[in-house]
């Protein structure tokens, strides 16, 4: 057993969606999953396994920001045999193009973390989605009916939540990024490193140009759309 997901062998599915919060990942199993069984309640992180359409699937909370989310991530793919994660968040329009409750696919993530810069010694590796989970979420979000609008481009993975320099997310909107959160780039990082694959989907909970919000209970159950899109997406790559 790991560490800190603490699940037996084959308890976890080889295909996984990543919520941040766990009671996000308790909804996302009892809502969407057959069968679903919890295999962790390790620090409240909880962890559940089911099926979608017959095909096995867990869904594991990983809690916010990129090193909680290393550690989740790294465990599934070095000790559980994971081929593929869909980190499924909210995040926060940077730009009038996206709305609220907007969902957003990350083609790649910028990011003020150091962690890539430790690990690449100063160089700047420029963390991607899976080309293969990145075309089957669009071709799932596109070839349905939705209220709302669906995005797929870049992404910022900040370090911190309440920003010191907020001003300088301003520059990344003029080169092309939709939206801000706080773990894709992470999450894209180590999916390389351990020969996996990764996607991050998003929906707009926050708007920073509008100050437009949802509500912490949307939040945690609200965001359905985006969770049938990763469970398209993974089964079509299965």
């Amino acid at each position: 057993m790991s560490t800190h997901i603490g699940a037996r062998p084959g308890e976890i599915a080889p295909h996984v969606l990543l919520p941040g919060d766990p009671l996000r990942a308790k909804w996302i199993a009892e809502t969407f999953l057959d069968d679903a069984r919890c295999y962790s309640e390790v620090r409240g992180m909880l962890g559940f396994t089911g099926t979608w359409r017959g095909q096995p699937i867990s869904v594991q909370g990983s809690g916010m920001g990129q090193p909680s989310l290393a550690i989740y991530v790294n465990e599934l793919f070095s000790e559980y045999d994971v081929e593929s994660v869909i980190r499924v968040g909210s995040c926060g329009a940077l730009t009038g193009k996206v709305a609220l409750r907007d969902i957003v696919i990350a083609s790649g993530a910028c990011t003020d973390s150091a962690m890539n810069r430790i690990a690449f010694e100063g160089l700047d590796y420029a963390p991607v989605a899976d080309f293969g989970l990145l075309r089957a979420a669009y071709d799932a979000a596109h070839g349905r009916m939705l209220d709302v609008e669906v995005h797929t481009g870049l992404i910022f993975s900040a370090d911190s939540f309440y920003a010191a320099r907020p001003e300088l997310t301003a520059r990344m909107v003029e080169y092309g990024v939709l939206a801000v959160e706080m773990e894709a780039s992470a999450l894209y990082t180590l999916a390389a490193k351990h020969g996996g694959r990764a996607l991050a989907i998003c929906t707009v909970s926050d708007h920073i140009v509008t100050g437009e919000h949802t509500s912490a209970a949307e939040r945690e159950q609200g965001f359905g759309a985006m969770v049938e899109i990763a469970l398209e997406a993974i089964t079509a790559q299965a």
